[in-house]
């Protein structure tokens, strides 16, 4: 029986991984000089908050990156994001089954909400949302979403699954004792996806949905 669904944001229902690309290479140049960064450099810790982020790249000035990055984020937040076809359709579909719909993100209210005004649809297919100032610990501690569950009328985790683009969300659904489901079209690979061993690997939304509902977890 699936009682509730938990979603990230980023990159698994609003694509932001070239904005987030972007944002994060203005800030290790600007702030370290640091020109010769990789994509996958770059991105290798999207899915955990993003003043950790920072401290991965460097400690000392994780303030002045983390003022630089969103500096750019929000300065180009609005041409740079973009929407995956057929979220809303499908998180309808879990909806109209009798799932309840939750998004545990690492992102900060803010930044959640400035992606909810651009697509609006979005707010009202989702009964909940978990940001980074609701927990005190974040992913891939299993804390935001056992609160995510809490705010839906305590769901038991075997009633529960959290869909990830990320290493990071299949490590906190494992610690959270969650079923996982990772997806392909984020940031990460399906190799680096498959090292962290998810329940299921799945191509697009629309499978997302069809491997819930046909209750293969």
């Amino acid at each position: 029986m699936l009682t509730a669904a938990l979603f990230d944001f980023d990159g698994t229902l609003v694509d932001t991984t070239e904005m987030i690309f972007q944002s994060m290479r203005h800030a290790t140049t600007s702030v370290l000089g640091r020109d010769d960064l990789s994509r996958e450099e770059l991105l290798a810790n999207v899915g955990q908050p993003l003043p950790r982020q920072m401290e991965l790249f460097d400690a000392g000035k994780a303030e002045l990156l983390l003022e630089s990055y969103r500096a750019h984020h929000e300065e180009h937040h609005d041409a740079l994001i973009r929407a995956f076809p057929g979220v809303d359709e499908a998180l309808s579909r879990l909806r109209a089954a009798g799932v309840k719909v939750v998004v545990v993100t690492s992102k900060r209210r803010r930044s959640v909400e400035m992606a909810l005004a651009k697509f609006p649809g979005l707010d009202l297919v989702v009964d909940r949302f978990v940001t980074m100032e609701d927990t005190k610990e974040h992913k891939p501690h299993p804390e935001p979403l056992l609160r995510g569950l809490e705010l839906v009328g305590d769901v038991p985790k075997e009633e529960a699954v959290y869909v990830g683009d990320s290493p990071f969300d299949v490590q906190a659904a494992k610690a959270a004792g969650l079923r996982s489901v990772a997806v392909s079209w984020g940031a990460f690979s399906e190799e680096t996806l498959r090292k962290a061993e998810p329940d299921h690997l799945v191509p697009d939304i629309d499978a997302v949905v069809d491997v819930l509902l046909r209750d293969e977890l």
